[in-house]
């Protein structure tokens, strides 16, 4: 089934936050730092406020001085802090920068004129007076005045550490132990789409409306209620067409709940839209870890212990806590055999962009180490990577694997089926049977990379049912779509559930007004936790049809058929009725309205019991071109395991727009700061990303082992082609080179950095 979404949005009919418009809206343009850690000394709007057009200025001694406010994982299970020995430092963050600045394209202020041309001239004549101190560009002590956050004593955010086994007799006695250093660079999440938001309060019904290119409404509705003080009913957030996400817009920024603020003080609709450079600068970064790991093996190949120490660079501030460190430890021994095992992490805060989840959130990284540990442990004791990892992986016959540490929801992670081998095995079959014309002058190489995903995590997600009069049946949901295709898969499980033909389902999705509780879209989740909340509610939909049917045709309720929108006795279609006939029967007034109350409805609610587990294996073949150290990919095959699939022409986009992203991640990508913290990849011609030309023509295969954790079977995937391509891409560079003993231990793997590599002491 083709998506529902393409037409209008391929037409150019599609509604973004910029489209809408809203009578006597003003503009706003935020001023942001231009300091990477300063003393803010004053901020002067004289001139500013003097220009033509300009309504208001707002800083920080204007606002409200309450900190931002929690937002999804913020706070962790307590039996998790316990059990990984958390230590976790809290700070606050403001609306507006206070004393001091700790990032360049922190906010300062909010200009608010009648135009952006108007508030973009005024932002040039507000004068901000800085005292520099010392920029943190990196993880490591720190001097007392280079400290961000007020009563730290140092720069380390988080710090956790979890172990099974005993991993130091393990590598003591092991007959081979491999150590290396690998590094994943900074990267930004380059939606199509930067964010934006507009605020409108009616005076009249006292409510408040704000309209985001956010990944999570009914988190932001409650925000914006904490901090305006309205009533969260009285609230609505909508999430129009978003053009991406990838978790970039999965967390709260101050500027949402600024321009709400300042539409009350104002009494006028606001509207504020990202620029690129803007986006760059203050749109959370993520990656960026540091990996210090060592790897044990028997005389046989086999893993015996794993031991791996790593930094996070969180940027200034920490908006999830420990998310991303928990995410990597959770994914290092990823569908290996790993007896012995500990993980510790270290999280700094530095004079960087914050850090947050952006598409994998910690599972590149870790499967980036584990990946290129397994293939230096290959060429150290001269076996076949592919022949190592199989040692290595979990065999189908011991699914469910207690793998032996928690997930960060706070349960056991459990392996919850699939057949790691067969994968891989298929995968290396698939790359070897590739039909591709060599290039030459290209020396080639293939590697492989597999990995397993934790998907779908809690609390919750829910979702209404609806048959409307005309027998149209609604769907809405708390799950807010950037492109994923919501319309047309949760249109599908309706369909399937209620009887009805997918053509007849409308899906509403990212509108508090639609549905009381929602959590919103992020962490491959919305297909496993609100596909059964759709599942659910449409099955209590059904069964209230089929009561009412089987007084409408005089048969008894388990003889009752629907199928295609039409009700009829079992074997007997031609004296069936409309759904909408029968909806009609449920007005007030009817006989069946006083039984059974009002029309053909439901709401349910899913709550899994822990997260489900997805896994896959990446290769690939590329050819390095040693005159221009160009590295071109010839082939690349993907076996994928992701549970029951609604529709295959969605996941394949899914998975080829990761691995797009994974690609641009290994060859192109990389966010850059100078010593003194100034951003110096602020636009695309510094920042790269990866075009058609780089990314390849993909063989894709799927198996389909059902996750026992929930009705339909489903598993996360949303995130899962972003995770292997760093690794499977460095393995296969390493594997060209051979010859020249030459090892990658950091991403992006450029031209430049394969010059230096291959001519060290030579140039």
């Amino acid at each position: 089934m083709a998506r529902v979404e393409d037409e209008a949005l391929l037409r150019g009919e599609g509604r973004y936050v910029a489209d809408i418009s809203r009578r006597d809206e003003l503009h706003v343009v935020f001023a942001r730092s231009q300091e990477a850690h300063a003393r803010i000394i004053g901020i002067d709007s004289t001139r500013a406020r003097a220009k033509p057009g300009v309504a208001a200025i707002f800083t920080a001694a204007d606002v409200p001085t309450t900190p931002m406010p929690p937002f999804l994982w913020d706070i962790p299970p307590e039996e998790l802090v316990r059990s990984l020995q958390v230590q976790m430092k809290h700070h606050d963050q403001h609306l507006l920068a206070t004393d001091r600045v700790r990032y360049v394209g922190e906010p300062l202020a909010l200009i608010v004129a009648r135009d952006r041309y108007a508030a973009e001239d005024a932002l040039e004549d507000l004068d901000v007076e800085y005292d520099p101190l010392p920029a943190v560009t990196g993880p490591g002590p720190s001097s007392p005045d280079a400290v961000l956050h007020d009563g730290w004593g140092d720069n380390v955010g988080v710090r956790l550490t979890v172990s099974k086994g005993d991993t130091a007799s393990a590598l003591a006695s092991a007959a081979h132990v491999v150590h290396e250093t690998f590094e994943i660079q900074r990267q930004a999440g380059i939606p199509l789409e930067c964010r934006g938001a507009i605020a409108e309060f009616d005076t009249l019904s006292k409510r408040l409306t704000v309209w985001s290119s956010t990944q999570n409404v009914h988190p932001l509705q409650k925000a914006v209620a904490g901090l305006t003080g309205i009533p969260v009913e009285n609230v609505r957030v909508v999430a129009p067409d978003v053009g991406g996400g990838f978790g970039t817009k999965g967390v709260l920024y101050p500027e949402e709940l600024l321009l709400a603020w300042a539409a009350l003080q104002l009494a006028r609709p606001l509207k504020w839209i990202e620029d690129r450079v803007e986006h760059m600068q203050s749109s959370i970064h993520a990656r960026d870890q540091r990996h210090d790991i060592l790897l044990g093996l028997d005389v046989d190949g086999r893993i015996v212990a794993l031991e791996d120490h790593f930094d996070l660079d969180a940027g200034a501030f920490n908006p999830l806590g420990i998310v991303i460190p928990c995410n990597s430890v959770s994914h290092l021994m990823g569908p290996y055999r790993v007896p012995n095992f500990v993980a510790e992490a270290t999280l700094y805060v530095t004079n960087k962009t914050p850090m947050a989840p952006y598409r994998g959130a910690g599972r590149p990284e870790a499967v980036f180490a584990m990946e290129r540990i397994i293939e230096r442990a290959a060429r150290a004791i001269d076996l076949d990577p592919v022949e190592l990892r199989l040692r290595n992986l979990v065999q189908p016959d011991e699914m469910p694997y207690e793998v032996g540490i928690p997930y960060r929801d706070g349960h056991p992670i459990v392996l919850d089926g699939g057949d790691f081998p067969g994968s891989l095995r298929e995968a290396a079959e698939l790359l070897q049977t590739a039909d591709h014309s060599t290039e030459s002058g290209l020396v080639e190489g293939v590697g492989f990379a597999a990995y397993v995903e934790g998907t779908a995590i809690g609390p919750f997600e829910g979702a209404v049912v609806r048959v409307e009069a005309g027998g149209r049946v609604s769907v809405a949901t708390g799950a807010a779509s950037q492109g994923q295709g919501h319309r047309t898969s949760f249109a599908q499980i309706c369909a399937e559930s209620l009887g009805v033909r997918p053509d007849q389902v409308d899906v509403i999705g990212g509108d508090t007004e639609s549905i009381r509780y929602g959590w919103g879209t992020v962490a491959s989740r919305s297909a496993v936790l609100a596909g059964n909340a759709v599942a659910r509610a449409a099955l209590r939909v059904r069964q209230k049809i089929a009561q009412v049917a089987s007084d409408v045709l005089e048969v008894s309720f388990e003889d009752v058929e629907i199928e295609n929108g039409m009700i009829s006795p079992a074997g007997a279609p031609e004296a069936g009725v409309s759904i909408a006939d029968l909806v009609a029967g449920l007005e007030p007034g009817t006989p069946f309205f006083r039984d059974l109350g009002p029309g053909l409805e439901a709401t349910e609610y899913f709550e899994p019991p822990t997260v489900t587990w997805s896994h896959g294996v990446h290769g690939v073949r590329i050819g390095v071109d040693l005159d221009t150290y160009e590295i071109h990919i010839l082939d690349y095959v993907i076996v994928h395991d992701c549970g029951r699939i609604i529709n295959p022409l969605i996941v394949d986009g899914q998975i080829h727009g990761g691995v797009a992203q994974g690609i641009g991640g290994a060859l192109l990508e990389e966010v850059v700061y100078n010593a003194e913290g100034q951003l110096l990849t602020g636009t695309f011609m510094d920042y790269l990303i990866p075009t058609s030309m780089d990314v390849p023509t993909m063989q894709l295969r799927h198996h389909e082992t059902p996750s026992p954790g929930n009705p339909l079977g489903l598993k996360g995937m949303g995130e899962g082609g972003a995770i292997p391509p760093p690794a499977a891409l460095a393995n296969a560079v390493e594997d060209a080179l051979s010859d020249h003993d030459l090892v990658i231990r950091r991403t992006p793997i450029s031209p430049s950095s394969l010059f230096e590599l291959l001519n060290q002491g030579r140039v």
